[in-house]
């Protein structure tokens, strides 16, 4: 990947591109406000203003795939961010309460393409295609069902329904999901529980596979929303294509502590490969926490945790287009910054305020990149 950095009036921008291919250009695009004196309208215009800058110079006819918007205080922002979004809306779009630790109310992750159809789908999935591939991307699903079992039961059996529109499964098609859960410490329980049984009836089992995922705590703006999926799907892949993730001698398999996902996941086509490595934190191949109350140490083992994930699919942070690094204490941001910075002072990236599944876990970090390759057996992206 390249990385480039810009900045606006109250605004930063930074930019991974992969651009080797003649064909599908690659970006990844994080834009952090400065500004914590702005009012929340004002971060986002100062924020749109910078978006619509970077389309129109370096970004230059790219579409945007999926957006996530981080906010402070979904309550009070929400309705203004949605007023915004329905007059603009082109691409699948997630909006989370998980502020941004620089003390600003709102930053953006954007993924954006080049040479490809976007269309909005009847269904509620937002399909992307180019070749012989059609990818499916999900932002903000959610309901109101009695409790957070319930609700992501009918979140997964939903999905099931929306991707068998579309000729595709769960367990052959779906390459990863975000789970936020309100309140994780309490509710995540339920979302586990409803997702090992679903996934049983859809043949996703620990002698098949599961799917990359991220499950972390993050809020609607209704307080009686518990849980909200965002999700990303390919048809059109063959057989080989989809690899899983295990990094044996760092991590150790979901299903041995009661949860069903995969440490990461890559997709192989003719021209580049993609990594979707999952939220990882600081635990060792026995399950245990590594590093208890230790921010720095938890920190560095997260990064040796996602490194060698990264090996395992023969790639390596230099390939990587964003990093979310989410954080249960905020008093912990400063440290984790300055980390950040020094190992990672171009990558494009967000920290957020948003309590890990275990509450030993100070830190967790997921993130997506790409790799140029050669796969005579596939076709390209």
């Amino acid at each position: 990947m390249k990385y480039r950095q810009y900045s606006y009036p109250s605004t930063c921008a930074e930019v991974a591109s992969f651009n080797s291919s003649k064909d599908v250009a690659e970006y990844h695009l994080m834009i952090y406000v400065i500004d914590s004196t702005q009012t929340f309208v004002e971060q986002l215009n100062s924020l749109f203003n910078a978006y619509s800058s970077l389309l129109s110079d370096e970004l230059q006819g790219s579409v945007a795939i999926f957006k996530r918007f981080f906010i402070s205080d979904a309550a009070n922002q929400s309705d203004k961010l949605q007023a915004i979004l329905t007059e603009e809306s082109d691409c699948a779009t997630s909006i989370v309460e998980q502020p941004p630790l620089n003390g600003t109310k709102v930053a953006l992750w954007a993924y954006l393409q080049t040479n490809v159809q976007a269309t909005a789908l009847p269904n509620g999935l937002f399909k992307v295609s180019h070749g012989q591939y059609k990818h499916y991307w999900m932002g903000g699903a959610f309901n109101r069902a009695a409790n957070s079992e319930y609700q992501m039961r009918l979140l997964f059996n939903d999905y099931i329904m929306q991707l068998a529109t579309e000729g595709c499964k769960l367990s052959e098609n779906c390459i990863r999901t975000w789970i936020y859960v309100q309140n994780v410490d309490t509710n995540y329980a339920g979302v586990v529980k409803a997702r090992n049984e679903v996934f049983v009836t859809q043949n996703l089992t620990e002698k098949t596979h599961y799917i990359a995922s991220t499950g972390i705590g993050g809020r609607h703006a209704d307080p009686k929303v518990l849980v909200m999926l965002d999700a990303y799907a390919v048809a059109g892949l063959s057989s080989g294509q989809i690899h899983y993730l295990y990094a044996p001698t760092h991590l150790n398999p979901t299903y041995e502590y009661g949860v069903s996902f995969e440490r990461g996941a890559y997709v192989d086509y003719g021209d580049r490969r993609h990594v979707f490595i999952s939220g990882t934190a600081s635990i060792n191949n026995r399950g245990e926490i590594m590093y208890p109350d230790d921010i720095r140490r938890q920190t560095e083992r997260m990064w040796e945790n996602v490194g060698a994930l990264l090996n395992e699919a023969n790639c390596d942070y230099s390939d990587i287009g964003y990093m979310i690094v989410y954080l249960r204490d905020i008093s912990d941001y400063k440290v984790v910054k300055d980390l950040f910075d020094i190992r990672f002072p171009n990558t494009p990236k967000v920290i957020t305020l948003a309590p890990v599944c275990r509450p030993g876990w100070l830190i967790e970090m997921e993130c997506m990149g790409v790799k140029e390759m050669a796969n005579t057996k596939f076709a390209n992206y």
